[in-house]
């Protein structure tokens, strides 16, 4: 199976084309994102035919759980899918299908490949059941409580296609115990389908750090619907306009929303590492054998 690796800001994706291949993706997941018997990745990503866009996305996260969307994610299947020549954009943009619903990008070239891409990330959801939160409040749900080993975290939980927690700190995001706090929040009682933990720090109007605790994966070098619900948490507290920079540890991301029932806009970009086939009947994950050979484009 021919495989394709890329990455926006650091977030790595595995991407196939699903038209022309049949594989357990979940299994599939489990084994090409591997870091050490795999090719190694954040996530696989597979291109589908759809009766509503022009492709389907499926995700499904390292560790085989299917996800609803990912803005990182969509960057690197739009330019896979314009570059690869499976796609052509419609006046500069593409629909793509999701679990999230139908997503618009819009493309910018450079020497006819993808250069950079504007991902219309829909409007942010509040309410309790549709991000799904345990918690019985008017929303938006600010500082809800979440509780860790006795310590309270503060955070905004939003939706953005998927479930998301923000935590806002004070000191450099860089100091956060995000390896021992991101899987216990993940997995909180609060939270029936998991959740993607966030710690933010404004830096200015226009400027916050973050760093991503990604469900069903750990941390990742950037998140885009991450970033995107950071954005959403600082402009209803007020401190940010309706343009940010959101930091993070792969690179900078773009992130827009004006507000009220807006939706919310990520630009970023998107970078092809290398191609290569990944045998029939490859190994999984701990299996001892090398499974994928790679060739370098």
């Amino acid at each position: 199976m021919q495989f394709t690796k890329l990455h926006g800001a650091g977030n790595d994706f595995i991407v196939v084309d699903g038209r022309a291949n049949e594989a357990d993706w979940t299994k599939l997941a489990r084994a090409i994102c591997d870091r050490h018997f795999g090719a190694g990745a954040d996530g696989l990503l597979v291109a589908g035919e759809s009766d509503v866009a022009a492709l389907r996305m499926g995700l499904y996260n390292a560790d085989g759980s299917e996800a609803e969307m990912s803005g990182n994610g969509m960057r690197c299947f739009v330019k896979y899918a314009v570059d690869h020549s499976l796609v052509k954009p419609d006046g500069g943009t593409i629909q793509v299908d999701t679990l999230a619903g139908v997503i618009e990008a819009g493309v910018t070239l450079a020497d006819g490949k993808v250069d950079s891409v504007r991902v219309t990330m829909g409007r942010p959801r509040f309410e309790p059941r549709e991000i799904p939160v345990a918690v019985e409040a008017e929303p938006p749900l600010q500082d809800v409580p979440i509780d860790v080993e006795g310590k309270i975290y503060a955070s905004t939980c939003i939706s953005m296609g998927n479930p998301h927690a923000v935590h806002f700190v004070d000191t450099p995001v860089a100091d956060f115990p995000l390896a021992a706090v991101g899987p216990q929040v993940e997995r909180h009682r609060l939270f029936p389908e998991r959740v993607n933990f966030e710690v933010a720090r404004v830096l200015a109007n226009d400027s916050i750090e973050v760093r991503t605790w990604e469900r069903g994966v750990g941390e990742t070098l950037a998140c885009g619907t991450g970033a995107s619900a950071v954005m959403v948490a600082a402009h209803l507290r007020g401190l940010v306009g309706d343009r940010a920079e959101v930091r993070e540890r792969g690179g900078t991301l773009i992130v827009e929303w004006a507000g009220g029932d807006s939706e919310v806009f990520l630009t970023g970009d998107a970078v092809e590492i290398y191609s290569g086939e990944w045998p029939e009947g490859g190994a999984h994950a701990g299996e001892g054998v090398s499974p994928a050979e790679e060739t370098l484009t």
